[in-house]
């Protein structure tokens, strides 16, 4: 009984042995557990916040403020530059009226003038042409026969002065023969002295007079030149009945400058006749009959079968925006949202135009002008409401 009671108590205590030591390790991990904690959680890696990661949503949508606009915006139709002052004849449209390019909307006053001018000019284009007419023909029949009959006059006239004038040197070279041979025989009968002195003067100054007389005879009959004149007369029946193409290019040169000054008055006609530019809906009419074009212009045209939407996106969130996206357009004024679809954007960043109603808004902002076109059943429906502020909705 005493070795069954040794060796109870041996087994006891290796068993509280064992248990000593389990509980030694346990302490010694639980201790270092807690020492490395201690050093992680001063460490700088520890000193990093982990932040849990957060699900932010996608932004699909840009909104921006706008308003409606016709295609190429409203135009002032005005009347053309001028020196003189344009005021308004007649007006042939009224306001909300559909028209077409190139329609006829108002007639001005410097009508009347300027249809009397390209008269005056056409009326010119008729005179020259005549007169190109006239030189390609040359000379009348009865003025060339005229000359030719002043060429032959001039020389049967310069035929018969010189015969006229050879016959007298005839004469005058007979009598002074005889004269020579008086004078001859007068000297000697006075040598002789068988006649008086002064009859022998007498035949000595009927010599010299008859060597006077046949030397004027002689000049005049050098004089007796009709050739010049002829010369003179038959050029001027050449010049008369030649067609010269120098004078023929002339006369056409003032045909094409009559019919040029034609064009320019047809030009300057269609001036008193103010036209549209292109087909749309007259808005608002500046110029009545009878007043003077003011300055912003007569009629204001927009094309309302097409609208667009000119809204205006903050620079920040223009990155965002390219063309084709969806729109909607809407505005308490309109029947319902309106359709449409980006179309272009402007190439300049501008300051705000279209202004929140919030007082408390950046009116300051710089934004980037977006085109939207809608589609044919809202262009319908904002046909009436151009300039209206309306709120857009850009799908991302």
């Amino acid at each position: 009984m005493m070795r069954d009671a040794i060796a109870n108590s041996s087994t006891s205590f290796k068993q509280g042995h064992r248990q000593l030591i389990i509980l030694a390790m346990v302490t010694t991990l639980a201790t270092t557990g807690i020492i490395a904690y201690r050093w992680r959680l001063h460490s700088p890696q520890s000193r990093v916040t982990q932040t849990p990661q957060v699900s932010v949503p996608q932004i699909k949508t840009v909104t921006a403020l706008g308003k409606l606009e016709p295609k190429g915006k409203v135009i002032k139709v005005s009347a053309p530059t001028s020196s003189q002052e344009n005021r308004v004849d007649q007006l042939l449209v009224k306001e909300n009226q559909v028209v077409k390019a190139g329609q006829v909307i108002a007639i001005l006053d410097s009508k009347d003038r300027l249809q009397s001018a390209l008269v005056k000019a056409q009326e010119q284009v008729r005179v020259q042409e005549a007169n190109l007419a006239k030189v390609q023909a040359g000379a009348k029949p009865g003025e060339i026969e005229a000359q030719r009959a002043q060429v032959e006059r001039l020389k049967a006239q310069w035929q018969g002065d010189k015969i006229a004038q050879q016959a007298t040197y005839r004469k005058l070279e007979a009598e002074l023969n005889n004269a020579q041979a008086e004078y001859g025989r007068y000297r000697q009968l006075y040598s002789q002295g068988a006649i008086s002195k002064s009859s022998f003067d007498s035949k000595r100054l009927s010599l010299d007079t008859a060597i006077q007389q046949l030397q004027e005879a002689r000049a005049v009959l050098t004089r007796i030149d009709g050739t010049k004149q002829v010369r003179e007369a038959e050029a001027t029946l050449q010049k008369i009945a030649e067609v010269r193409p120098v004078d023929v290019e002339e006369a056409k040169a003032e045909v094409r400058n009559a019919m040029a000054d034609v064009n320019q008055a047809k030009e300057n006609l269609k001036q008193a006749y103010v036209r549209s530019p292109q087909d749309g809906q007259v808005f608002d009419i500046h110029t009545r009959p009878g007043e003077v074009v003011s300055s912003d212009g007569i009629v204001e045209i927009g094309q309302t079968n097409q609208m667009y939407v000119v809204a205006e996106v903050y620079q920040s969130q223009i990155g965002k925006i390219h063309p084709g996206q969806h729109v909607r357009v809407l505005s308490d004024s309109l029947p319902g949202p309106l359709q449409g679809k980006v179309d272009w954007l402007s190439l300049q960043v501008r300051r705000q135009n279209v202004i929140n109603t919030d007082p408390s808004s950046n009116i300051d902002a710089k934004v980037v002008e977006v085109h939207i076109q809608l589609d044919d059943a809202s262009s319908q429906k904002a046909a009436k409401f151009t300039n209206l502020q309306v709120k857009v909705v850009i799908h991302l």
